[in-house]
């Protein structure tokens, strides 16, 4: 893996083109913008920048291709499809890693297991899964029989976020061409580079022209909001910031599309004193600090009863001080580069914020010092704030997670629901009474109990309030991909 290693950090990086009915399409270079290493500040290629003309070419191309070949494909030809997409993702994952590696700043190490992997692995899941798929049946007492059908919904609109670019695009992917449909895509702009190798693999597996395509560009007034607007799109699906989420809906409202968002979160990690507090911050390092911090699902909010908290503090802020913060490909590094300028900034500016609310930073609060260039965030560790500070109610998605105490299970689960927030929380007991009674009454979409980040894709998976609409995973994709009639017939 050494020896990959350093092969891969000689491997130049591709330029991304956009990618409409089976073909890379060369942009005028006009229309272009540099992709930006993080973690070195230095130029990896350039992206071609889509709008309105290039999302109606890419739809056009989606829509013609849902009465071509793609139509008449049987479950057992789609799902040997998928598994080929999958085969293939395993086959080159050392290219991809390297590209989400230098797209996103993360670890080489997490990048290959989290990213690179998990999204084969949804390919092959939902290889599996279309194959097992049955329909509702019922007879009214012998007088009709009904039954159902599911379709395609059409043409999918998949805008994807920069945190998880290639295993988020997949997660969607996957179901929506197991299910029959087509699919125009926008990858983050920050990091384009795996979704444009994807559409090569796909092309190579099998997937007939058109039937996934790909415009780069950016989100507001160009190729995002032209995309969820369309009147030939029939569904959109989003993962990112609930701001942005807001848009894509108002744009989508006119020609009623259905929607599916995972949006913005605030996790609270609640730690009773009960728990075994060594395997609590093992894992509580992993729920603050993987990716940077850059995890939706990260529990940044941070809450330990009384009689475990000062215990806690203290080994939580030392084996976070021994986190190495380095170069995303030598082996040893835990925590990349956060994805770019402004959000460095932003980060950072939620900590000079908690200085300034009185704040106490128990660890980190500054930029890692031995780097010249890169965006590189020491994890930071703050407490003495209160439920009002801003850096407890708002999302920072980067590596920065508040501490407070409680004393009981009604405090804590006040204090946990005070949020607009709701996609994931983590409950730390042995006590198993209380953990069915607090996961009864947190307000999240997902939660665990003494563990983190544990995922069965038959599961349902998505936020509420602010933290997204629907669920997907599992039959709650289908739903979403698939429109279903019912068929009656009088006996």
């Amino acid at each position: 893996m050494q020896a990959a290693r350093d092969r891969i950090n000689t491997t130049k990086s591709i330029d991304c083109r956009h990618f409409i009915n089976g073909e890379f399409l060369d942009p005028d270079q006009s229309r272009t913008f540099d992709n930006i290493n993080p973690a070195t500040e230095e130029i990896l290629g350039w992206v071609a920048e889509g709008g309105k003309e290039e999302v109606n070419q890419a739809v056009s191309a989606a829509r013609h291709a849902l009465k071509g070949p793609w139509k008449s494909f049987t479950d057992n030809e789609r799902s040997a499809v998928l598994r080929r997409i999958g085969d293939l993702i395993l086959e080159k994952k050392e290219e991809l890693t390297m590209l989400e590696t230098l797209d996103t700043g993360k670890p080489f190490s997490l990048a290959l297991e989290m990213d690179i992997k998990r999204s084969a692995h949804n390919f092959h899941f939902f290889a599996d899964y279309i194959t097992t798929l049955g329909n509702e049946s019922f007879n009214q007492n012998n007088i009709a029989l009904h039954y159902s059908i599911r379709r395609p919904v059409g043409v999918v609109g998949m805008i994807n976020p920069w945190n998880l670019p290639l295993l988020l695009l997949t997660w969607k992917l996957a179901p929506c061409l197991a299910a029959g449909n087509t699919a125009v895509m926008k990858p983050a702009e920050l990091t384009p580079m795996t979704a444009t190798k994807l559409m090569e693999i796909c092309k190579e597996a099998g997937v007939p022209d058109g039937v996934i395509n790909l415009v780069h560009g950016y989100g507001v007034n160009s190729a995002g909001a032209a995309l969820s607007e369309h009147p030939d799109v029939d569904a959109i699906t989003f993962t990112g910031e609930t701001k942005t989420g807001t848009a894509i809906m108002k744009a989508a409202a006119p020609t009623l599309k259905k929607i599916s968002f995972e949006l913005g979160g605030k996790n609270p990690n609640i730690v009773f004193a009960d728990s075994n507090l060594d395997e609590v911050i093992e894992t509580t390092l992993k729920s603050s600090f993987m990716n940077q911090g850059e995890v939706c699902l990260c529990g940044s909010r941070i809450y330990v009863q009384e009689g475990l908290y000062d215990e806690f503090l203290e080994k939580m802020v030392a084996r976070t001080k021994k986190l190495k913060v380095g170069n995303p490909f030598d082996s040893e590094t835990e925590v990349g580069a956060v994805i770019g300028k402004e959000h460095y900034k932003k980060v950072m500016s939620y900590i000079d914020l908690a200085k300034e609310e009185g704040a106490k930073i128990l660890t980190g609060g500054r930029r890692a010092g031995q780097f010249d260039k890169g965006f590189f965030i020491e994890p930071t560790i703050i407490a003495g704030v209160t439920r009002e500070s801003r850096c407890v109610r708002e999302e920072i998605f980067g590596p920065v997670v508040t501490v407070m105490p409680f004393e009981t299970e009604e405090e804590v689960l006040e204090h946990a629901n005070d949020t607009h927030y709701g996609l994931g929380a983590t409950i730390w007991t042995n006590d198993l009474r209380r953990a069915h009674r607090v996961a009864s009454k947190i307000e999240a979409g997902i939660i665990w109990v003494n563990t983190w980040y544990l995922r069965d894709l038959r599961t349902p998976f998505g936020g509420m309030k602010h933290s997204g609409i629907g669920r997907e995973g599992g039959s709650h994709s289908f739903e979403f991909y698939s429109e279903l009639s019912n068929v009656t017939i009088k006996l």
